[in-house]
């Protein structure tokens, strides 16, 4: 019998056997594909842009930060530049890593620049998260001597250097603070403001005032240094610099000359004292031409030395100027605190009082001093009794019966037209002005108190007596200096509300003007000429006449001054004076609104600040002349 090889004796392959092995094969030969098709993806088509990346991971930018923009008036005379200021700062990368000597080094440096060491290591830190390659700015401004000091003991200070930077000037100090603003480095909150998109850290910005609303002019286009680093981020040497880009040129409509005539009119006839440079009393003033609503000045007080915020600003220092007890320095008083006007509020009601047919310019009116509506009498300033008035000898004796007359008559009509004239007229709600953080104020109406009255948060309901306080510009009325400006202005225009605006230029460093600065768009309010003319009349007549409530101060000036006192009560305060001013002069017309916390009468405080502020517009010559306090 013949015997089988050994390989035929081997059991048959199953046809299940062979169908998993086939699988198996399959499934690996995919994945072998995948792996070498990555491979070639990586290597072949993605070669080069890996390439790169592996080339820029050997090198980082450090940002050199750019000089800001100048800013200057509207001949241009310079307001904000830049100045050259050593700075003393430590290279992160070369600080000794033992922490005791960092230390040790920390406390022989704070005691060169009057620093603590924990403030010293706290600001390391800080910004070697936000720029890990950058030298930190230990103290921006140092003195010649400990620039000196920090040079020939360099042995002593390892890492430490002293390089120059620019830091944010202002000559002029305290003149204009508000309206120009403030600076400071980009903080993690500035980060999620959209204007600041893409703004590298550690870049100085502009955080208030105009310093914000043109920042992206003003801050130029920073430079950066290329710096080699080794694998583990450290840096070997400088491999290019780009040169950082000035900001460009703002021009404003401000004019020097007046400003300083404002802000010390403001002192003088407020009688505004000084203690420890923080004037405790506040105020402020605007002057405006009602062609097309350039500001020709601005001024707030309490105010401040933007200087300060040049460089890092102490907390102590921050909180005082936030400090009520200081006056609350920051506050542009002319754009952000509102208050009761008092009798500059009258130009609004007698607006409305024609133009609603409720009274004509000539109607007579009798004042016996006081006046009973409802159940409670309302009486003039010191009860006096004006006999009988109309439009034009009310406004200028500053008849209080007359327009409660008027209040009350207007309560009466259907539309509130009271409250609409005077939103009309800009109040009530922002003026568009741009600067930040302007307030829009308050134009009381019925809706507006029963909705507390609803909610439980006053004690009563609208009345007749509410709309008899707002004609005079008292109870619930909030506005801004601006606000007044921008009305009166519309009567001085013929019925044009324009829109405030202190930007006029963006120039560049040779004063070419590289783009206009376009305002909002003004609005037209229609008023008949007949209620215009009764107004001026009156305004003119109480700045001119005898008995005219401002004709004291303004005895011999000049040009046409139609102006309105206002004493405005405040609960818990003195009264707060008030003046508003307009003169129609075709080549240089001009509206100023000024106001004085606590200044008593219109007459007695703000009215002298104004003819102060037209004397030097008008090149009179300036003296301080003070009304009659007995009216309002």
């Amino acid at each position: 019998m013949m015997l089988k090889p050994p390989e035929s004796r081997r059991a048959p392959v199953s046809p299940q056997l062979a169908m998993r092995v086939a699988v198996l094969g399959g499934v690996a030969l995919a994945l072998f594909a995948i792996v070498f098709f990555r491979l070639w993806f990586l290597q072949v088509l993605s070669g080069d842009k890996y390439l790169a990346q592996a080339n820029d991971n050997r090198v980082r930018d450090v940002v050199v930060a750019a000089p800001r923009g100048d800013i200057v008036d509207r001949s241009g005379k310079v307001l904000v530049d830049n100045r050259i200021a050593i700075a003393a700062q430590i290279q992160p990368q070369e600080l000794p890593a033992d922490p005791a000597q960092r230390d040790g080094l920390y406390r022989r440096l704070g005691r060169v620049l009057g620093m603590s060491p924990r403030r010293i290591e706290r600001t390391v830190d800080e910004q070697k998260t936000l720029l890990p390659y950058a030298n930190i700015t230990i103290k921006a401004d140092v003195s010649p001597d400990v620039y000196a000091y920090l040079v020939e003991r360099g042995f002593e200070f390892p890492s430490v250097t002293v390089n120059r930077v620019y830091l944010r000037s202002y000559p002029y100090h305290e003149l204009g603070a508000q309206l120009l603003g403030t600076v400071g480095q980009l903080s993690p909150s500035d980060e999620r403001n959209p204007r600041f998109r893409g703004v590298k850290g550690g870049t100085v910005i502009g955080k208030d005032g105009l310093e914000y609303t043109y920042d992206r002019y003003l801050r130029g286009k920073p430079g950066a240094t290329r710096v080699q680093v080794d694998a583990l981020g450290r840096p070997k040497g400088e491999l290019a610099l780009t040169e950082p880009v000035k900001g460009q040129q703002l021009k404003l409509s401000i004019d020097l000359a007046l400003q300083k005539a404002g802000q010390q009119a403001m002192s003088e006839a407020g009688g505004i004292p000084i203690t420890d440079g923080v004037k405790n009393r506040g105020g402020a003033f605007v002057a405006m031409d009602p062609r097309n609503g350039e500001i020709l000045a601005m001024g707030s007080y309490p105010t401040y030395d933007p200087n300060l915020f040049a460089k890092p600003i102490r907390p102590s220092v921050f909180k005082k100027l936030n400090s009520e007890d200081a006056g609350s320095p920051l506050i542009n008083r002319a754009i952000q605190a509102v208050y009761p006007t008092g009798s500059t509020f009258k130009l609004v009601t007698g607006i409305a009082g024609l133009q609603e047919g409720v009274i004509t310019p000539t109607t007579p009116v009798d004042d016996p001093g006081s006046i009973r509506i409802g159940n409670i009498t309302f009486k003039n300033a010191g009860n006096q009794a004006n006999g009988v008035v109309d439009m034009r000898s009310a406004l200028k004796v500053s008849s209080d019966v007359y327009f409660y007359r008027l209040g009350r008559d207007l309560d009466a009509l259907k539309g509130q037209p009271l409250q609409s004239w005077a939103t009309r007229l800009g109040f009530g709600k922002p003026t568009g002005i741009d600067l930040p953080g302007e307030t829009g104020g308050l134009v009381p109406n019925p809706a507006w108190r029963n909705d507390l009255y609803a909610k439980k948060l006053t004690d009563r309901p609208w009345s007749v007596g509410d709309n008899v306080n707002l004609s005079v510009g008292q109870g619930d009325l909030q506005a801004t200096p601006l606000q007044l400006a921008t009305a009166y202005a519309a009567l001085e225009n013929g019925g044009r509300v324009v829109t405030p605006h202190v930007g006029l230029e963006v120039e560049d460093s040779s004063g070419r003007v590289l783009q206009r600065i376009e305002p909002g768009a003004s609005r037209k309010v229609v008023i008949s000429d007949s209620t215009r003319q009764a107004i001026a009349d009156g305004l003119r007549a109480a700045a001119s006449q005898d008995g005219g409530t401002s004709a004291d101060v303004f005895r011999g000036f000049p040009y046409p001054v139609h102006g309105k006192t206002g004493t405005a009560e405040r609960a818990g305060q003195a009264d707060q004076s008030w003046y508003v001013a307009y003169v129609p002069d075709k080549a240089r017309p001009i509206v100023v609104a000024a106001t004085v916390e606590q200044g008593g009468f219109g007459a007695e405080a703000a009215a002298p600040a104004v003819r102060l502020i037209l004397s030097q517009w008008f090149g009179v010559q300036k003296k301080l002349i003070r009304g009659n306090s007995a009216t309002r």
